[in-house]
């Protein structure tokens, strides 16, 4: 049997983590391709997703509060059919998942795509912050985003990687349990929030060009941010943005990406 020394299982635990980078989506018109650590396969947070969705559905439908609005439903579902198959620009395989589109009744200021389709809306999103088609459209392509991307599973990905890291180091140097945990405290408070910003600005990036090449005018995007702000002002900010850029910057960045998808848009006028 072979014996490693603790610089050799560090080097073998860091080529595992980098033989894990991949890239899930194509660029598209606003460039949002970049090398992704992937230590888990989309299938298992699929399956993971549909589960839990499975199981949000059915709390819902027991207390009456799944798809109870049926003008609501129609028209986020609508929306829908319109930006899934634009999902082909960035990933081939995404128009043949198994989508589905469902509304709930609950008064947060929230909406979501879990892995591999699954999209959820709050009546509250729409119906307090009276948004129009465009300003929905912007929020499901910013949720479908995040599901091309695959960003849950590149976040899992990381927690590994960070847990996988500690041991090494602990392994190598001696770390006892304990600092081996404010270590992984630190990375959780310096890291993790990093990665989730980068996560919700390519989920800005991609969504705004899914909404463009849907027919649906990106301008929203602006009219949609300035809503959020106005709504998160004296009081604690909704569940959409709390771990999103700030939402100032967020603006700024649609309306550097105009000139970009516009055109896009302007193509389905026609």
């Amino acid at each position: 049997m072979h014996k490693f020394s603790g610089a050799a299982i560090v080097l073998l635990g860091l080529s595992g983590l980098l033989a894990g980078c991949q890239t899930t989506t194509a660029g598209g018109a606003v460039g949002a391709k970049r090398s992704q650590l992937m230590l888990v396969s989309s299938q298992q947070l699929e399956q993971m997703g549909a589960q839990s969705y499975a199981k949000l559905k059915t709390e819902a439908s027991s207390k009456g509060a799944l798809n109870n609005d049926s003008a609501l439903l129609q028209r986020v579902r609508a929306i829908a059919s319109r930006i899934t198959p634009q999902t082909a620009v960035f990933r081939a395989d995404a128009p043949q998942w198994k989508w589905e589109v469902n509304v709930l009744g609950s008064d947060e200021l929230n909406a979501f795509c879990m892995p591999g389709g699954k999209i959820m809306f709050n009546t509250g999103l729409i119906n307090r912050l009276q948004l129009t088609d465009n300003e929905i459209s912007i929020v499901m392509g910013h949720e479908i985003a995040h599901a091309l991307r695959e960003h849950s599973r590149e976040q899992v990905s990381q927690a590994i990687a960070a847990q996988t890291t500690i041991e090494l180091g602990a392994a190598l140097f001696g770390f006892s349990e304990g600092s081996g945990t404010l270590v992984k405290g630190a990375y959780q408070a310096l890291v993790a929030t990093r990665f989730s910003r980068i996560d919700e600005s390519e989920a800005d990036r991609i969504g705004l060009e899914l909404s463009a090449r849907a027919g649906y005018d990106p301008h929203a995007g602006v009219t949609l941010w300035r809503k959020m702000i106005s709504a998160s002002q004296g009081s604690r900010p909704p569940e959409f943005l709390s771990t999103h850029p700030a939402e100032a910057d967020r603006i700024q960045q649609i309306e550097a990406l105009l000139p970009v998808v516009m055109p896009l848009y302007q193509a389905t006028l026609h």
